[in-house]
């Protein structure tokens, strides 16, 4: 009950949240929020089968992925 009533809104708060430190240049963190508030909106997609969310931030996903490599390496 608690991830289906507050999933978004925590996933609302990690994408601004990356999304303001990528406008101060906090790299990776900037990765780490943001790409953790797509998969918290991809979850809610899936579970609510919101196409449209679940196209729009499941897609994000390998975007971020490729952002994750590249600290790695």
């Amino acid at each position: 009950m608690f991830i289906k009533k507050y999933l978004k809104w925590i996933s609302t708060f990690l994408v601004l949240t990356g999304i303001l430190l990528t406008n101060l240049n906090y790299y990776p963190n900037n990765i780490y929020f943001h790409g953790l508030g797509v998969v918290g909106w991809t979850v809610a997609g899936y579970l609510s089968k919101d196409k449209a969310i679940l196209t729009n931030f499941g897609l994000q996903i390998p975007l971020f992925l490729i952002g994750f490599y590249k600290i790695l390496i």
